[in-house]
């Protein structure tokens, strides 16, 4: 894991200065060597931050072929790549580095853009192609590794950090039209907060020359239709052996480093199936890392002690305070560049910094489980009441109720209420309205409220979630799949790449220059997925059910009866005398609020007068909302500009 950054000019010469730039604000990313390469007629630059985690010595980037006209950086892990190397040796290729990131270079001698193809892991990379003059950029299958690119001044900008583009010169505004479709609807794969920032999507790459720019799809999720699917004769067992290997496979391949692996470890089915199988593929115990909490409702940790003792990993709790949440809000917003809406994020930061501390840079993660597997409250309810075939209807009704009074107990932190509005564009085109969807919607008609009117005119009447739609193959992806599969494709283009892998997964790591590894988002194992029944996904109310059987033999009895719980840390609108809330309501009754472009202070002050006299429930359903209006108000410290994540100036002007 590391950072990239490069600079690629259609006709004069790039900065050196400014490339150097964007490479120290990555720094965090690669504390182990910085460097940065122009080409010979320096209208190409590519900078690099190195982790080190394999070939310690001989790692460095850029990396340059044999003949010095192929150069390129590397973010991330390419796994199963000794074999690769083998292959590309026994083809005439010459390594300079004992590197996984090599591989990448050669393979794009032989086969082209075409590589990204034969590359298994997560990464995200940059390639100067000097004999026929064209850049590749690409970025894994399911963005587990962020890449951002902007055109300013006649030039290309690439980083894997928005903060990168602006050290090197890129202009820091807000976009208010992807703020309004961020704020009221699903996130986009390829936008970004920031006026001309876009992202190279997942399973993309963008292909530069002097006269062109284009961004091309390498990689799409493959569901099975449904029809065929329900015509299948294969048992059950041979699904729950087939996804077991595959993904022992994939955690295998993951144990690969010159430097020790960890693992973070919840008291959730995914985490600990990925201990299990890690530790039975292990020659030494492996460190196992948990939040705890001083709320008993959200901490995991005996659960999670019971699963390190059953295969025998080294237990390592890490307790979190409100305070403490409060301590680093700033700090995570800084680094993640994108809007909380729960203290989370913030959570996962202080558990990469106790990793780091702890003397690792490697662990495993288990984010993308839900996403692939129907992990969330959300995928169930569309199961029962739309996936009808092999059901019984008076059955999925009943347990659609206890679905309901399980949200009611839990105040709304499973699925929060409130009004959708019309989703007809979606209804027409997926046949139903994903669950996900009406959650984006309802949380959009509370920011709408709390909007200012000049801003909300601007935007009324824009249809968010069939916005977001236009931008995938729907028909091509998802006619004839099943509705389980397509609320998973609509999550994994949404959610998933834009928050879940971002705030909870790479940011809050490299901001300590962890490197977390993610065998769920292996894509051998989403393509086994894709061919699963979705009976074998989500069950009734046992969710991951395929999951729970492959994992029985190594993880305790409790993980497997016990219900997914989502890793949220306790809301502040119900701790009145938390840290946290007070910096919640001093920053959103401050000047800093009042100087950001799209709120009404006066609402959200309203808002916040009404929080003693809530219900609980009530507080809950509002804690998002302020939550994140407190990310995009945040200051890291005294000397950053104010208002939004990662800085940018409450008028656009930076």
């Amino acid at each position: 894991m590391c950072g990239i950054a490069a600079l690629f000019s259609q006709s004069k010469a790039v900065s050196k200065h400014a490339l150097e730039g964007a490479v120290r604000s990555l720094i965090h990313r690669g504390p182990d060597n910085q460097s940065v390469w122009l080409s010979p007629d320096q209208r190409v630059g590519l900078g690099h931050t190195r982790l080190s985690i394999i070939d310690l010595t001989t790692g460095d980037q850029p990396i340059a072929n044999e003949s010095e006209r192929v150069h390129i950086v590397v973010n991330g892990e390419f796994y199963d790549f000794e074999r690769q190397r083998g292959e590309l040796e026994q083809r005439g290729h010459r390594f300079r580095t004992r590197s996984d990131s090599e591989i990448a270079l050669h393979l794009y001698e032989d086969f082209g853009t075409h590589c990204v193809r034969r590359l298994r892991g997560e990464f995200a990379f940059v390639l100067w192609d000097e004999s026929n003059d064209l850049l590749l950029a690409a970025r894994d299958r399911f963005g587990i590794k962020p890449l951002y690119y902007a055109v300013h001044d006649d030039a290309l900008y690439l980083a894997s950090e928005v903060k990168a583009l602006f050290a090197a010169g890129v202009p820091a505004r807000w976009d208010h039209e992807y703020f309004y479709q961020h704020a009221t609807g699903p996130a986009m794969p390829d936008r970004t907060l920031f006026e001309g920032v876009h992202q190279v999507p997942p399973g993309h790459y963008l292909i530069a020359t002097r006269n062109s720019l284009r961004v091309q799809r390498y990689w799409e999720f493959d569901y099975t239709p449904a029809a065929e699917l329900a015509a299948s004769k294969r048992d059950e067992r041979s699904y729950v052996e087939e996804f077991a290997a595959v993904f022992e496979e994939a955690v295998r391949l993951r144990l690969r480093a010159d430097v020790p692996v960890g693992c973070y470890l919840s008291g959730g089915l995914d985490s600990c199936a990925v201990l299990g199988f890690a530790a039975r593929n292990s020659s030494a115990p492996i460190q196992a890392f948990t939040l705890t909490f001083d709320q008993a409702a959200y901490d995991e940790g005996d659960i999670a002690r019971e699963m390190a003792a059953l295969v025998g990993a080294n237990f390592y709790p890490i307790p979190i305070k409100q305070s403490d949440i409060a301590d680093h809000f700033a700090d995570a917003i800084w680094h993640s560049e994108t809007v909380f809406s729960n203290g989370h994020g913030v959570s996962k930061y202080l558990l990469s910094r106790a990793v780091r501390d702890a003397g690792y840079k490697v662990v495993y993660t288990g984010e993308g489980s839900d996403e692939i597997l129907g992990g969330y409250v959300h995928f169930r309810t569309d199961m029962l009441a739309h996936n009808t075939q092999g059901q019984d209807p008076a059955e999925a009704q009943l347990l659609l109720k206890q679905l309901e009074a399980a949200n009611a107990v839990s105040r709304g932190m499973l699925i929060p209420a409130g009004e959708t509005g019309a989703m007809h564009s979606v209804e027409r085109l997926l046949g139903f309205v994903p669950t996900c969807l009406r959650v984006f919607a309802a949380t959009g008609q509370q920011r709408l409220a709390l909007f200012n009117d000049g801003f909300k005119a601007r935007f009324h009447g824009r249809d968010s979630a069939r916005l977001f739609l236009d931008g995938l193959d729907v028909p091509a992806v998802l006619d004839g799949r099943d509705p389980l599969n397509k609320s998973l494709f609509v999550w994994a283009k949404s959610f998933l790449p834009t928050y879940i892998l971002n705030l909870l997964g790479v940011r809050m790591e490299m901001a300590h220059s962890i490197e977390g590894r993610v065998p769920f988002l292996d894509h051998h194992v989403v393509e086994f997925l894709c061919r699963v029944p979705v009976s074998l996904k989500v069950r009734g109310m046992t969710e991951k059910y395929l999951l729970r059987q492959a994992a029985r033999p190594v993880i305790t009895d409790s993980v497997y009866r016990r219900q997914k719980h989502p890793f949220l840390s306790p809301p502040v609108t119900t701790l009145p005398t938390e840290r946290l809330h007070q910096m919640l309501q001093d920053t959103l009754r401050g000047a800093v609020l009042a100087s950001v472009p799209f709120y009404d202070q006066k609402k959200v002050v309203a808002l916040l007068d009404e929080l003693p006299a809530m219900t609980d429930a009530a507080r809950v359903g509002s804690d998002p909302v302020l939550m994140s209006i407190l990310s995009e108000s945040c200051r890291r410290d005294s000397n950053s500009p104010p208002a939004g994540p990662q800085g940018t100036e409450p008028d656009d002007n930076p």
